[in-house]
């Protein structure tokens, strides 16, 4: 039997109900895992936020994988932290049932689209995107550099990617996300088939918008938002603006513009006005296009993973 294990994970967050509807009434029903020479396990990640229907409990599971957390688990208090350890004890490298591939579903109220989000260069990261946008030609978000934002789910297995899929309200079943979370599952198990049946072919470069960093909304001095997205750019996530863009309106009509030192000429904002982020004080992130080339070691290092 293969040893390969693909793991594939809805509801980090409670109220992103679209994969966990799939993946309990479509995926588990369907003959999709009859295709493939490998094992297929599927989890819940935040079984008791999905329950409530709310985002988590006590923290953010998708933040809740750091070294530090997990190193405390047993002194922590916290739901999250808990699931996170024990996530990784069921499914993790030293686990009865190690599983090699992580694929974390998620939706979000931005206009997002369809895309793939990385954190870090790790090479069996960017061989697998690179198989999915050669594809399906969807936009990969690479998320670096950024010491507030840590503990991603993924980070903890070989090889790991989050999904992305929007604008969608939270707790909200749409067709249209559920269909584009089965395109891309699908697409991703058939990239892994290929990989293990040795018929496979990488493209010459992978295209990613790396992360810059995020901006909070404009506030006031008792740290209320006194400024909204400018419906100018709502919904244009994806859509290049320059220094001297409006990104925010205040109720008087009065607009604050891209004048960042610290960024480009110009930038790619992404999850613009997502409402989770909210709390984390994140109005939208800039990122800017790269193009990568394919590096014989991502092929390599991934090879030898699904070996």
């Amino acid at each position: 039997m293969s040893r390969t294990e693909v793991l594939l994970v809805a509801g980090t967050h409670g109220n992103e109900i679209n994969a966990c509807w799939f993946l309990n009434q479509v995926f588990k029903k369907s003959e999709l895992q009859e295709k493939y020479s490998f094992n297929i396990s599927t989890v819940i990640g935040n079984p008791l936020a999905f329950e409530k229907g709310v985002r988590y409990i006590d923290r953010d599971l998708n933040r809740s994988f750091s070294s530090r957390l997990l190193s405390q688990f047993s002194q922590s208090r916290e739901y999250e932290v808990k699931r996170a350890k024990e996530l990784i004890d069921l499914y993790g490298s030293h686990s009865k049932k190690p599983c090699q591939i992580v694929l974390d579903f998620h939706s979000t109220t931005a206009a997002m689209g369809t895309c793939i989000v990385i954190y870090g260069r790790r090479s069996n990261d960017l061989a697998l995107a690179s198989l999915i946008q050669s594809r399906l030609g969807i936009p990969i978000y690479l998320h670096e550099g950024d010491d507030e934002q840590i503990g991603f789910l993924v980070e903890k297995w070989p090889c790991g990617l989050v999904v992305e899929i929007g604008p969608v309200a939270q707790g909200l079943l749409d067709y249209k996300i559920i269909r584009s979370t089965s395109t891309v599952l699908e697409t991703c198990l058939d990239e892994i088939q290929k990989i293990k049946n040795g018929d496979f072919t990488f493209p010459m470069s992978l295209d990613i918008h790396k992360h810059l960093g995020s901006i909070d909304f404009p506030r006031d001095s008792d740290g209320n938002i006194n400024g909204i997205v400018h419906p100018q750019i709502q919904g244009k996530d994806w859509i290049p603006i320059t220094k001297g863009q409006a990104l925010f309106i205040n109720s008087n009509g009065e607009e604050k513009f891209f004048n960042f030192d610290n960024m480009p000429e110009s930038v790619i904002p992404v999850f613009i006005n997502e409402a989770a982020y909210l709390e984390k004080g994140i109005a939208m992130s800039f990122t800017t296009k790269e193009q990568l080339l394919f590096e014989k070691s991502w092929s390599e290092d991934f090879y030898e993973l699904l070996a």
